[in-house]
């Protein structure tokens, strides 16, 4: 397992979680909380931490993971630990999470959302490169189901 990327500093302010249910839970709180898709993390979380004070949050995975969001053909990997800073509507210093292109793997280092009336969330790396999407390509299963449910409610 790779060390940890967590120092000292951050936990000693922070409410770790441990365990899948309550790491899902505190997972998703967290994404609809900063207003960001709750399917963008669809992995199976060990400890979740938060330092509210800085907004740093790290997860722990049970194992590496790759995932492909079928809406996009996107495959995204996901490293047995990620970290970032949360903000309203954005995660910044992204670590841990990676997305194929073409033959390479690029290391996505912000996710956001500029101007949630558009429906897009961006993706940026290092380099300053960003690329949009859909942001109901990153939904939960049961969101999508929701809102189509509710669509159809008369």
């Amino acid at each position: 397992m790779a060390s940890s990327k967590v120092t000292e500093s951050h936990r000693e302010n922070a409410e770790i979680y441990y365990g899948e249910d309550i790491c899902k839970q505190k997972c998703l709180e967290l994404l609809e909380e900063i207003s960001l898709p709750k399917g963008i993390i669809p992995v199976e979380i060990v400890e979740f931490g938060r330092d509210r004070s800085t907004g740093f949050v790290w997860m722990k995975l049970k194992s590496k993971k790759e995932h492909k969001f079928k809406r996009i053909n996107k495959v995204v990997s996901y490293d047995t630990e990620i970290t970032f800073f949360a903000e309203n509507g954005r995660v910044k210093k992204l670590t841990g999470i990676k997305s194929k292109e073409l033959l390479f793997w690029v290391s996505i280092s912000d996710m956001f959302i500029e101007d949630p009336s558009s429906g897009k969330i961006f993706f940026a790396v290092r380099s300053g490169v960003r690329a949009h999407f859909p942001i109901s390509a990153f939904e939960l299963e049961e969101d999508k189901k929701n809102s189509t449910d509710s669509k159809h409610t008369t």
